[in-house]
């Protein structure tokens, strides 16, 4: 389990080492407490921790919330199933279903289909033994889908094929990222025995969605959050967006 841990951080930090323009050029190394270390060419040396943003303040689902989810389920493995009879990519796959379209039973052997097809077009000419990573627009999808996101890492042995927002969706997105930063910073102690020059915090979620959406990546930005850590970046997967909090 730790085994599959570590593959997934490493694809991970790379795909936020090659979205973040100002990510230092160095030796990246995977690590433990903290999870990662970049050995920077002024031999100064930088440890990352990597946490997932946990929506502590979910709103629980209910009977009718429960069987939606089961459908979005059964819609990923199936669609999982047909694309691995045909390739050997270990992808990370993100499913972000829209709110206001529902999974129609009758039409989910179409959607399937047409979902499989699409993913297979997206990675058709890309090169399995690099990293990469690709967004499935709304246009191109089936109803019911705003997004997939799908990233490849020649190093992943597994493959993670999930919902976005899988945890479910903050009522209280501030509150939650306060807490994440908080959790770490009790562990930062720790970390310090490596004796490295800098610490960043980097909280990655799915999607930053809430259960009120306005203004919601203002409200982040305008907000004055505080660590011990000397930069601390929240990473949206799904639209390639970070955010420095510090």
């Amino acid at each position: 389990m730790q085994h599959d841990k570590k593959q997934l951080e490493i694809l991970l930090i790379q795909y936020f080492r090659e979205s973040y323009v100002d990510f230092p050029k160095g030796i990246l190394k995977p690590s433990e407490s903290p999870d990662f270390i970049v050995q920077m060419k002024n031999r100064h040396d930088l440890g990352i921790e990597l946490t997932r943003l946990n929506p502590a303040n979910a709103e629980p689902l209910d009977d009718k919330g429960s069987y939606e989810i089961e459908a979005r389920e059964r819609l990923i493995e199936r669609t999982r199933e047909l694309f691995e009879q045909t390739s050997q990519l270990k992808l990370f796959v993100k499913f972000l279903f829209s709110e206001n379209q529902k999974i129609n039973s009758e039409q989910e052997i179409m959607r399937t289909v047409q979902l499989v097809n699409e993913i297979r077009k997206t990675v058709k000419n890309r090169n399995g033994n690099a990293f990469f990573k690709e967004t499935i627009p709304e246009s191109k999808l089936p109803k019911g889908l705003e997004s997939v996101l799908i990233v490849n890492h020649p190093l992943m042995e597994l493959s993670i094929w999930e919902r976005a927002n899988n945890l479910g969706v903050s009522n209280n997105v501030v509150d939650d990222i306060r807490k994440s930063i908080h959790k770490k910073d009790q562990k930062l102690q720790i970390y310090q025995k490596q004796r490295l020059n800098y610490y960043w915090l980097l909280v990655f979620t799915d999607r930053l969605r809430g259960v009120k959406n306005f203004n919601l990546a203002n409200k982040i930005i305008n907000h004055k959050f505080e660590s011990q850590f000397q930069q601390v970046f929240l990473f949206d997967l799904i639209k390639s967006d970070i955010y420095r909090l510090i």
